[in-house]
């Protein structure tokens, strides 16, 4: 036994580093310099694409008849040159691809910068009065709940604490919204099914009953729940909580506000909330002159389109955020805002013959453009996350678009670098088909238009 161990020591030699590695080479570790992530703009030298090279990339994949009723339309936004279209004109459901013509609205009316405040006054004796000013994303979470940024119904109660009011009761006021809470076209299962909740002017994380999950069961009372969770703080009789209107000329006694606008966009677009949409075009509506209800946040949406020059026949809007299967949108305007988004500024273009390059000056192009970095990335973030993963992998990481998904209706409108290095715009709109037959043939025609040597 000595000689055997004694041997398997002379040729193993377990000390050695060929031992520990298995024989391999060890190399150094790698530099430990921080890695710098970058957006490079689209070269402006690509070779423009024609209308024959976009067809014929295309036809493999538009007759699929997984995409029943079939319309769409795709655009070099460099020439302005629209470069296929099937019935671009044709009134679709757009489901949440509406949200695209929401914060066009929003981004061309709006301030960047602007907050939504919910205020606390003081009432009758021992009342106080939580006026709702339009801010879904209050938070009992002391961590910070479903909204980035979103404010703290503690810091209400500690401004309130401080002022060392006595409390006995508090009305939540819900008058800054009017008409009905819920839209035409709406379904009261998707409370419960985490899709929405009643449109009211004050929220706790959207109305989540989890404000972990994107589609966590929404509660069916969220400015009431806004006034209970405020007591709870206060140590106030939960049943001393009522929703109604009262007197705003107390002196005020708290407040907070929400987010920029600009983080609201981004996270109703990366995240399709259907909340946000709704808050944000009362929003645009109150700053517009129109009524704070669903007619008159999507009269303002219309308006501020039509302001700015895009055609908006064939729009009819029963809501912002593309939930009502009412909604009817042309793949045309969703297309078209999108281009006009994606035009580039600086150095020329190469366009194609006969064609002219749209002006560099559009002022549409400038508020617009931040429009661009709030859509999903295919196979990588939002609601695009789990698509382009198993199928379709081409476009993962190029495509860049909105979703829209309902039991009746697909929708894909966004952009894409084509294989020359040229930025294509689409709008792709599938209805009368289930969404699980339906997504992977949109997919695979924005994956077409990334694989397109379109020239």
């Amino acid at each position: 036994m000595l000689v055997i161990a004694g041997g398997f020591a002379a040729i193993a030699r377990p000390w050695t580093p060929e031992f520990r590695h298995g024989g391999l080479t060890v190399a150094a570790p790698p530099s430990a310099a921080a890695p710098t992530p970058a957006l490079v703009a689209a070269g402006s030298n690509a070779p423009a694409p024609t209308v024959a090279g976009v067809a014929a990339a295309l036809a493999p994949v538009i007759g699929n008849p997984d995409l029943g009723a079939f319309a769409g339309q795709v655009t070099d936004p460099a020439s302005g040159t629209v470069l296929w279209t099937q019935d671009p004109a044709k009134a679709m459901i757009p489901s949440s691809t509406a949200k695209i013509m929401l914060v066009a609205a929003a981004l061309l009316t709006l301030p960047d910068e602007q907050r939504v405040a919910t205020r606390v006054v003081a009432g009758a004796p021992g009342e106080l009065v939580v006026i709702g000013g339009g801010d879904p994303t209050l938070t009992t979470r002391a961590d910070g709940g479903y909204y980035t940024d979103g404010a703290r119904i503690a810091d209400l109660a500690a401004q309130v604490r401080a002022a060392g009011t006595q409390v006995h009761a508090i009305v939540v006021d819900t008058s800054a919204y009017r008409g009905p809470a819920m839209a035409a076209g709406w379904d009261p299962i998707d409370i419960p099914g985490g899709s929405i909740t009643p449109i009211e002017p004050v929220m706790l994380d959207g109305g989540r009953f989890d404000p972990a999950a994107d589609y966590s069961p929404r509660t069916s009372t969220p400015a009431l729940d806004v006034g209970r969770a405020l007591a709870a703080e206060l140590g106030v009789d939960p049943a001393a909580v009522r929703v109604g209107e009262a007197a705003h000329n107390g002196p005020e006694i708290a407040k907070v506000e929400s987010a920029p606008l600009r983080i609201r966009l981004h996270d109703m677009m990366i995240h399709s909330d259907n909340v946000l949409a709704e808050t944000i075009g009362r929003e645009l509506a109150l700053a517009t002159g129109h009524e704070a209800s669903f007619a008159g946040a999507t009269a303002a949406t219309a308006a501020a389109l039509t302001a700015a020059g895009f055609d908006v026949a064939g729009l009819h809007l029963a809501d912002n955020s593309g939930l009502s299967v009412d909604d009817r949108v042309p793949p045309r305007l969703l297309d078209a805002i999108i281009a006009i988004a994606a035009t580039p500024t600086g150095d020329a273009v190469t366009v194609p013959a006969g064609t002219r390059a749209r002006p560099e000056t559009d002022p549409r192009a400038a508020a617009l453009a931040p429009m661009l970095d709030t859509l999903p990335v295919a196979g990588g973030t939002g609601t695009l996350a789990p698509r382009f993963v198993t199928q379709n992998r081409a476009g993962a990481g190029w495509v860049r678009a909105k979703t829209g998904t309902l039991s009746v209706a697909s929708a894909l409108v966004g952009y894409v670098l084509d294989r020359d290095g040229r930025v294509l715009t689409f709008a792709l709109m599938s209805n009368d088909r289930l969404p699980e037959v339906s997504r992977p043939a949109l997919d695979a025609v924005a994956g077409a238009l990334r694989n397109c040597g379109c020239s």
